[in-house]
């Protein structure tokens, strides 16, 4: 039995740290939302618009990640989100390439955390 009480606590903590994690994220993307548009492929039509709208979308399914209800669609729909992200995440990285500073890395660094996220929006669906 304590066991499973010790599997419950690491779940639930997994799905709150996800839920507060996407929530301050798309938080994030009102507080700085040029932050955002600068990283935007120059191919994505109305750019700050779509940082709102991604804003909304991470906040909105990082709060459905906390009812039971939900959080397996919540969860898909999250996995989604990141791979229409990836393509930011390579612009970011062929517009960094011949700086090869500090933003460079981060956004090489970010395409293997993609998998990581969708992995563990996986994982979270099943609980």
């Amino acid at each position: 039995m304590y066991k499973n009480l010790e599997l419950m606590n690491k779940k639930r903590l997994s799905f709150l740290l996800m839920s507060t994690l996407y929530i301050i994220a798309g938080i994030n993307h009102f507080i700085q939302p040029l932050f955002y548009v600068k990283i935007m492929p120059y191919y994505f039509p109305i750019p700050l618009e779509l940082v709102y709208i991604s804003g909304v979308c991470e906040i909105v399914f990082g709060a459905l990640i906390l009812l039971k209800k939900t959080r397996t669609t919540a969860c898909y729909l999250i996995v989604a989100m990141l791979i229409a992200f990836l393509p930011v995440h390579i612009q970011m990285i062929i517009d960094n390439y011949e700086l090869l500073g500090l933003i460079f890395w981060i956004s090489i660094i970010r395409i293997p955390l993609q998998y990581v996220l969708i992995k563990w929006a996986l994982v979270v669906s099943k609980y």
